[in-house]
């Protein structure tokens, strides 16, 4: 089972991922994780992704993608694997398709978590997280037990520079512009399932799983 997870800032990908991970045992695939572990293993595209990253420049296309192959050819993503992060944009999206294509395989689901914008805005404006373990919380959904403090180490809590209303708005406005050609890709190729992620987290889920047990008998 192929996924490619896709989903606004706030819409609680990361979420529904460790539950899709868990229930369905196949790897959690972030751009991030995939850039590190080549960065740790001292391949040589991941050294040259590091070259990039050092400079805060954006690292190539080619390079990226290059890792991804690499990534998806270990065996842990025998029995498929949930991309997250990866592809942004629709070149990427087709060289994901080509790499799969030459494994004799494909991308099963695409799943979109919709999220109002309005919604997303007061999700990520809530946000505060901890200055020691990075840990995450919300005002609303997700408080710590005492104010301000960090539940797994008493961490004072912050809001990022990024999580006032205004900042998230236009942030997501990117963000939108940004998914759109790889949403209509994905429904053009009759893979692309839109998720109502405004239900409550374990109902997403359901949602999610149903999907997924529907495809796999398939």
């Amino acid at each position: 089972m192929n996924i490619v997870l896709m989903g606004l800032p706030g819409a609680g990908k990361g979420t529904q991922a460790d539950k899709i991970v868990e229930k369905y045992a196949i790897p959690h695939i972030s751009t991030g994780d995939m850039f590190r572990a080549a960065i740790k293993e001292g391949t040589e595209l991941g050294l040259k992704a590091k070259s990039f990253m050092d400079q805060g420049a954006l690292v190539p296309d080619e390079v990226t993608i290059g890792i991804v192959r690499e990534r998806l050819s270990q065996q842990d993503c025998e029995k498929g694997f949930l991309l997250d992060g990866f592809p942004r944009t629709v070149p990427q999206a087709e060289a994901l398709d080509k790499i799969l294509s030459d494994m004799d395989r494909k991308i099963d689901h695409t799943i979109n978590i919709q999220v109002d914008k309005e919604e997303l805005v007061a999700r990520l404006s809530g946000r505060r997280i901890c200055k020691v373990c990075g840990a995450s919380y919300h005002l609303v959904f997700n408080p710590p037990k005492v104010e301000g403090k960090c539940d797994k180490d008493g961490g004072e809590l912050y809001t990022r520079a990024d999580d006032n209303p205004e900042t998230v708005a236009n942030r997501l406005e990117v963000n939108m512009n940004q998914a759109q050609p790889l949403l209509n890709y994905y429904e053009a190729k009759g893979v692309l399932t839109n998720i109502d992620g405004q239900q409550n987290i374990d109902k997403v889920f359901a949602d999610l799983d149903a999907l997924l047990l529907e495809g796999s008998r398939s």
